[in-house]
């Protein structure tokens, strides 16, 4: 076999990193752009690299590092190796494994986690860490529903119990023209993320680096993404944003669920799951489709919600970690 050559990932390399991804990850095809546009909005002050595995001019696999972003720690990663299927089982893997690894221990990490599913695609990957030493730490499910296949009519009562609460389910894009929209999202997606049972201490991003990452998000739908709106008094952080629920579209078949979460002191009053219902709805009235969601296991009342609304059980996620000295 042609001797392999590890090399760090060129922007000329995004197609064919792609193709891989979208190869091993069938569910979540990427773009070239998606690459490109990774690279564009990442915070500097967090580290970042790519490795590509290249066989006679071809390159077979890419492998991934870097700092989480979402729960940051100087010492925590997070990473990913994937390898072109036609090339598996003939040591890609493992030289692209050796090669992160070895930038993770020159940079003095202690820890560093990925995230594989319990799809066959992922079988082999899961026993390749379970060989090096790496266990779940944690695990999420993943669960779907077709608005196509559901009688979204069974919650009109919940929808106009919202209302007669003196709340508005208006959608990012009616908020559109609110120029504190933004500012007041940011701060009531950092509250929420903080009752969200992930194992994990989120960390507080900027307003710019959030707005990057999540509302300038080509795969937001903001139509379809929806703010609990109050008449209460107004908040100084979330003005009257008591809750919101978000809705992107994968370059795949689905649509995909974000964040979902109401204050603490609107809490039982069914804000969170009339969110999801004019989501739906809305989803429904342009033709409809499968929506993805995925909850981290302790995290029984989203869960209980979700099932309630037809969402069925129809992966785990599974966390792996790996500690280094």
């Amino acid at each position: 076999m042609p001797s392999l050559t590890l090399r760090e990932a060129q922007r000329s390399d995004f197609p064919a990193l792609a193709e891989i991804l979208s190869l091993t990850q069938p569910d979540w095809p990427t773009g070239a752009e998606d690459l490109q546009r990774q690279d564009d909005t990442r915070d500097p002050a967090h580290f970042a690299l790519r490795v590509v595995a290249e066989q006679a001019g071809q390159i077979v696999g890419v492998g991934h590092v870097g700092h989480d972003d979402f729960a940051f720690e100087p010492w925590r990663y997070w990473s990913a190796l994937d390898v072109h299927p036609d090339f598996q089982r003939q040591g890609v893997g493992t030289a692209l494994y050796s090669e992160l690894k070895r930038h993770l221990q020159e940079r003095g990490a202690r820890e560093v986690r990925t995230m594989l599913s319990s799809k066959p695609q992922d079988a082999a990957g899961r026993a390749f860490l379970e060989r090096r030493g790496w266990r779940v730490g944690w695990e999420r499910f993943e669960s779907q529903l077709d608005t196509r296949d559901t009688d979204l009519s069974t919650f009109d009562g919940l929808l106009t119990g919202v209302a007669e609460q003196g709340v508005r389910l208006m959608s990012l894009a009616e908020l559109a023209a609110d120029p504190d929209r933004d500012r007041r999202l940011h701060e009531l997606d950092w509250l929420l993320f903080q009752d969200v049972p992930s194992g994990l201490t989120p960390t507080k991003k900027s307003l710019d680096q959030w707005v990057k990452d999540e509302l300038a998000d080509p795969q937001l739908r903001p139509e379809l993404s929806f703010v609990a709106v109050g008449d209460g008094p107004s908040d100084p952080l979330t003005g009257s944003y008591v809750g919101y629920s978000t809705i992107g579209k994968s370059r795949g078949e689905h649509y995909y669920i974000g964040m979902t979460g109401v204050l603490r002191s609107h809490r039982g009053r069914g804000l969170a799951k009339a969110l999801k219902v004019a989501a739906m709805r809305e989803l429904q009235a342009q033709g409809g489709g499968v929506i993805k969601t995925f909850n981290d296991t302790p995290n029984r009342a989203m869960l209980t919600m979700n099932e309630a609304l037809g969402f069925q059980r129809t992966a785990t996620m599974y966390r792996y970690e790996l500690e280094l000295s």
